[in-house]
């Protein structure tokens, strides 16, 4: 048995909602590409260590991105699953999943390209190979579907496509998954840690984010224009933000713009799609979002979306609805509170109605980015927790799982930004997730956490921890 066959999933990932979540992070981009059919999605799955993205044995199933986070060898990244490529396709959505698959490619880090190991290379690989080889971008080339020691030999015959190295790996069975990940991790650039970000490290960052032409950048220039307190304005880590540092109440804050999407090119299709790897990247460099919602246009999915990624991201977020100086105060009522229906996954964002063009409700809006800012760092005491965690109990204990009684010991604050507890348990799996979200809701009505994502986070009692110490 060759090495890479036992080395199935030699790294398997953390859960999404177990990753770090520190700003700061600048997470590598990794797209998967190839023509349909060749198990982009399996792969996709298997490598962000989740059934993510669907996956049936029928070419086209992936119109769209979708977006994980993922680990390998302890390195962090974001990894996209693209639709199939082919240009030869004469189905009618064959152009935009292409124009798709060139934007991921162009913001991309670094590409994974699949092949079938089972078949001779087709045009549409041919094709595929001639777009990576414009792209300047590493380039890790797999041969799917490598399901034993048979379909490995066939893979040889992609060779003839001239590429250098080719690794055969099963994403249905994780045979090889190993050696990728070896690969990938490989591929990534040296993490600069003595690099001085502008600001400096403890400088808060606010990433402003939304759908093209919400305001992003008029925002920015609103901001830089008032306070009047330009500092230092650089390109970012990025293709197109630029970082810009201003003084706001006496305190340095830097703004990520993540505008300029439309004029990167005249491509009419995957305009969004880019928006929101624009808004990723920004988010991994920022403690606070501000989301940009066009009133005109309505809050949409994409919208949703980006909202998520700031959560999953434990960020601090705030909604600005703008362009509400063209509607009356009843329509202005109806869009914010449309906002909060569509939102409603995140009840503690703040939404606030701005007029970016003529300055209505800016001072506001950033008052409520002061405030979450300021929630996103705050730390209670491990007495006050632990006093308010009695009385949380004693008016509502915890159900029972199984005629097993399950026993909250004690709870204390592990981290700030986000502010993350940890809740010491007898049987820590047992906890309902309806008494999870209790436990959240007293924690928010008791101490606020206005605008900034929380974590509770379960788990089981060491032997060296006293329980009788602490509410029970």
């Amino acid at each position: 048995m060759s090495e890479s066959r036992s080395r199935r999933g030699a790294s398997r990932q953390r859960p999404r909602d177990a990753m770090p979540s520190g700003a700061g992070g600048n997470r590598p981009v990794v797209a998967i590409v190839g023509r349909p059919n060749v198990g982009k999605s399996t792969l996709f799955n298997r490598l962000a260590g989740g059934q993510i993205a669907i996956v049936e044995d029928v070419a086209g199933v992936t119109r769209d991105r979708h977006y994980a986070d993922a680990v390998a060898r302890g390195r962090e990244y974001v990894l996209i699953d693209t639709g199939g490529f082919d240009p030869e396709s004469e189905d009618p959505m064959a152009e935009s999943i292409a124009s798709q698959v060139r934007l991921a490619i162009d913001e991309c880090d670094l590409i994974v390209s699949v092949l079938d190991a089972t078949v001779d290379p087709t045009p549409a690989d041919r094709e595929a190979v001639k777009l990576l080889r414009h792209a300047q971008k590493p380039v890790i080339w797999v041969a799917n579907k490598a399901d034993s020691r048979k379909h490995e030999h066939e893979a040889m015959s992609l060779y003839e496509l001239g590429l250098d190295l080719i690794l055969p790996v099963s994403a249905l069975h994780g045979n090889g998954t190993g050696d990728l990940e070896d690969a990938i991790a490989a591929a990534f650039p040296e993490v600069d840690e003595e690099h001085e970000p502008i600001g400096g490290r403890d400088c808060s960052r606010v990433a402003i984010v939304g759908r093209p032409n919400a305001g992003k950048s008029s925002l920015v220039n609103r901001l830089v224009g008032e306070d009047r307190h330009l500092v230092d304005a650089r390109p970012g880590t990025t293709v197109d933000p630029i970082d810009t540092l201003i003084v706001r109440n006496d305190k340095p804050l830097v703004l990520i713009d993540t505008a300029g999407i439309r004029r990167r090119r005249s491509v009419k299709g995957g305009i969004e799609g880019l928006a929101v790897i624009h808004a990723i990247r920004a988010m991994e460099r920022a403690h606070c979002v501000v989301l940009m919602i066009d009133a005109a246009g309505g809050t949409a999915e994409q919208d949703a979306r980006i909202a998520g990624l700031a959560e999953e991201r434990g960020r601090a977020l705030v909604i600005a609805v703008n362009k509400t100086d063209l509607m009356s105060a009843d329509d202005r009522k109806q869009v914010v509170t449309r906002t909060k229906e569509i939102l409603a996954f995140v009840p503690w964002a703040p939404v606030i109605p701005v007029s970016v063009k003529n300055g209505r409700g800016v001072q506001k809006l950033m008052n409520a980015v002061d405030s979450a800012l300021k929630e996103h760092d705050k730390r209670i005491g491990t007495g006050q927790l632990n006093r308010f965690f009695a009385e949380v109990i004693e008016t509502h204990p915890p159900p029972t799982s199984s005629k097993r009684d399950v026993r909250l010991y004690f709870i204390t604050q592990a981290e700030v930004r986000p502010p993350t507890f940890i809740v010491v348990a007898n049987r820590p799996d047992d906890v309902h997730f309806s008494y999870q979200r209790y436990v959240v809701n007293q924690l928010r009505k008791r101490w606020g956490f206005e605008g900034t994502t929380m974590r509770v986070r379960y788990r089981k009692k060491r032997r060296t921890e006293n329980p009788d110490a602490a509410p029970r």
